[in-house]
């Protein structure tokens, strides 16, 4: 076994209602959707228009600015509506599953003994080259760029995280088959991050030409982000592309079936649901397939997100699954106010510090809810930031440096290094209540727009 590198700062957030480790079929949904605002930089153009009838994987818009990259739809049947928000932003696309499966024909063999351009543009044509993510800024990944290497974070550390392991119990072959499409997409390696201590899964051992990495510590080493920061750390010119485990898979079936098979495994867990377990469903989801009847009461609403409690996005129950989603949490909803809570024993409530006596419990697992306890205040230097991110950079400084628009200083202080999930458990701790993950965002598209 290699190295294992082990991440020291950080923090495990242990919730109640994590999802059984069984795998059953959902309930097949009506509605299907595949949502632009998941793509950061994306400007869609519309191909299709209400009404039209759309087999799996036909085109449905494609990017303004790079052509190329088309998104396509999850499912056959009718495209219902085109939902639009605030400046007639597109919000959703939405398709109406029909009662026949219909597919695109694409490319079919094995990656290794094609061409290049072969395996790109059956990516591309597929809707799949989305979930390539490019770093630094967080964008989907150019077409027209060869990255230094591709990096795939094996685990997931994050509150209630999906385990991997599960997803990928029966996919061996397709995943190994994504692994020879993507090294036709790479002149450097393919690198994988797997958790120390555990017996390597099965579709992710003994895959040539992968470089292995192991780590061990709390959130957030299963980040990309933070695994990089260890192995090879992002400079200024420096291309790095990440994907999805499970987006990897889905790749390997596009060359082993010959069409886009968008099949997918979502955890559902939070201590508001019911029977909280893993569900083999279709990209794109309603999730009030997922969540219907399957929600526990109580005196607190149930809050759904899509993806984890810490970057997620807020949906409704009759809301869709992000698209680099693997988890559905849902949590209680947070509306009351405390009096003099930071004066009480706090036997409880969680924290990082010791201000409440929870600290003797270090085993226990919460049922936190989306309470802010408190409003934005000054930003002032805590050093709590620090002990919850484990790489060699500054955060506050840099923080500081966004709000002030200085490029020069972000630069120095390793904007190019992360995205906002890396600086999410920094908002969690936040005694100022700073919303460090929009700020974040805020000056990687100004850095964007700045060097391109």
């Amino acid at each position: 076994m290699s190295k294992v590198i082990k991440i020291k700062k950080g923090l495990d957030i242990k919730l109640k209602g994590a999802a059984e480790k069984v795998c059953v079929s959902a309930d097949r949904a009506s509605l299907f959707a595949v949502k632009p605002p998941d793509y950061v930089g994306l400007t869609p153009k519309m191909l299709l228009k209400p009404g039209e009838p759309v087999k799996v994987g036909t085109p449905l818009f494609f990017d303004k600015y790079n052509p190329e990259v088309k998104f396509t739809s999850p499912v056959a049947g009718v495209l219902k509506s085109v939902n639009r928000g605030e400046r007639r932003r597109i919000l959703e696309v939405v398709i109406e599953a029909g009662s026949k499966e219909e597919f695109v024909s694409l490319k079919k063999g094995d990656p290794s003994g094609m061409g290049e351009d072969d395996v790109r543009k059956a990516i591309l044509e597929s809707g799949l080259w989305p979930s390539l993510i490019q770093r630094p800024y967080g964008i989907i990944a150019d077409p027209s760029l060869k990255p230094d290497f591709i990096y795939i974070s094996g685990f997931d550390t994050a509150p209630l995280a999906p385990d991997y392991d599960l997803i990928l119990k029966d996919e061996q072959k397709s995943f190994a088959t994504g692994i020879e499409a993507l090294k036709k997409l790479c002149d450097g390696k393919i690198h994988l991050g797997l958790k120390s201590g555990f017996p390597v899964a099965s579709a992710f051992a003994d895959l040539p030409g992968v470089e292995y990495h192991y780590f061990s510590g709390p959130h957030p080493a299963g980040n990309a982000g933070i695994q990089i920061n260890h192995v090879r750390p992002i400079n200024k010119g420096d291309v790095v592309w990440t994907i999805n485990p499970q987006h990897v898979s889905l790749i390997g079936k596009l060359f082993n079936e010959g069409h886009l098979v968008p099949e997918i495994v979502v955890a559902l867990s939070g201590s508001k649901v019911s029977k909280p377990k893993y569900y083999r469903t279709i990209a794109g989801t309603s999730i009030s397939a997922l969540v219907k009847g399957n929600l526990a009461g109580g005196d607190l609403k149930p809050r759904i997100i899509s993806g984890n409690v810490l970057t997620g996005t807020r949906i409704d129950e009759d809301g869709y699954l992000g698209y680099f989603d693997s988890l559905v949490s849902v949590i209680p909803e947070g509306d009351y106010y405390e009096i003099f809570g930071w004066a009480m024993p706090g036997l409880n409530k969680f924290s990082m510090s010791k201000s409440f006596f929870s600290w003797m419990f270090p085993n226990r697992k919460w049922d936190i809810d989306t309470n802010i306890k408190g409003g934005e205040r000054a930003f002032v230097m805590s050093g709590q930031y620090e002990k919850v991110l484990p790489m060699d950079i500054l955060p506050v400084q840099l923080l500081k440096a966004i709000l002030v628009e200085d490029i020069d200083r972000m630069e120095q202080l390793g904007i190019y290094e992360v995205l906002e999930e890396d600086f999410a458990l920094c908002e969690f701790v936040c005694t100022s209540k700073i919303e460090t993950q929009e700020i974040l965002r805020n000056g990687l598209d100004l850095m964007r727009k700045e060097m391109s």
